[in-house]
């Protein structure tokens, strides 16, 4: 992902005890994402607090994303089933650098 600008979605999230289908559902939603257009990437971490930031080209691929149908189940199921709290944030990354060992 060098080509900047480009987008990033942070979905910051509190889950409810029990898998409750969550982790196949977050797999799909993981692959349905990578055939979208304007998807460049994702990473995603958990402990206490899941954090998980996916990377567009576009506002406009991000919308797309968002209404997508099948993400549009999973969104409803998050908000009836897997979480306590969530937030979403929309970011442009204007430059980015990195070093590895």
């Amino acid at each position: 992902m060098n080509n900047t600008p480009y987008y990033a979605v942070i979905f910051t999230s509190k889950r409810r005890e029990g898998d409750n289908g969550y982790e196949a559902m977050a797999e799909e939603m993981v692959e349905l994402a990578k055939n979208q257009p304007g998807y460049l990437g994702i990473e995603s971490a958990r402990q206490d607090i899941g954090i998980t930031v996916s990377y567009w080209e576009s506002l406009e691929a991000i919308a797309a994303w968002k209404n997508n149908s099948q993400h549009l189940v999973a969104q409803s199921k998050g908000i009836k089933d897997w979480y306590s709290y969530y937030h979403v944030r929309i970011c442009c990354v204007e430059r980015e650098y990195s070093w590895e060992f």
